[in-house]
């Protein structure tokens, strides 16, 4: 019989996002990602095999109240972060770029 456990955490993502596969942009906030392995059989140790990533998805207008789980990849969901980090870093310095700078000297 197949052994399965799942993992939650939350991911935040401070800008808009898109997730491949998925039409539009997800606002910012944070999201519930949730993580099912399957124990791999066999072996001396315990080990887990990823088989599934899920994105929780708060809906909003008509669907307010309703989530949507997302499937997703691990791989896609820390692209999605690192845009994130990214596009903030980005921001963040083009603020500064508009403050006069003190000439250190």
């Amino acid at each position: 019989e197949m052994t399965l456990r799942s993992t939650r955490s939350t991911v935040t993502f401070s800008n808009p996002f898109t997730l491949p596969g998925y039409p539009g942009d997800l606002p910012a906030g944070d999201y519930e990602v949730l993580v099912e392995e399957e124990l791999l059989q066999g072996l001396s140790f315990d080990a887990y095999r990823r088989t599934a990533t899920y994105l929780t998805v708060r809906g909003k207008g008509a669907r307010a109240g309703l989530s949507e789980m997302r499937v997703t990849s691990e791989r896609d969901l820390k692209e999605a972060l690192s845009r994130d980090a990214a596009t903030t870093e980005t921001n963040n310095h083009s603020d500064a770029a508009l403050s006069p700078q003190e000439d250190l000297k």
